[in-house]
């Protein structure tokens, strides 16, 4: 797997999917996301990763304002509420740049 989340098989060159989820402690909205994340990526077969942005202070510049923050295959996707129907759509849709 490369940084640009594909990998090859053979002479095929396959995207993976992943969701990330940036948050905080203590942030119930964040809680919430989870939870429909933890749902869908199961459902979906898809890797996801959770972000503390409290972490990295490029993250907490960026965005304080709007967590939680979803992104698909790193770009961003939702903020404050994760929509369950867009984000399997958005997964379902061919990833970007493919």
């Amino acid at each position: 797997m490369d940084v640009g989340g594909t990998w090859t098989s053979g002479d095929q060159e396959v995207a993976v999917r992943r969701i990330t989820l940036i948050g905080k402690p203590g942030c119930h909205l964040c809680d919430d996301a989870r939870a429909v994340i933890e749902r869908v990526a199961r459902e979906e077969g898809v890797e996801w990763e959770e972000l503390n942005m409290l972490d990295d202070p490029e993250l907490v510049a960026r965005y304080a304002e709007q967590i939680p923050v979803t992104l698909v295959d790193g770009r961003q996707h939702d903020y404050w509420r994760v929509d369950e129907n867009r984000l399997r759509k958005a997964l379902s849709a061919p990833p970007r740049g493919a």
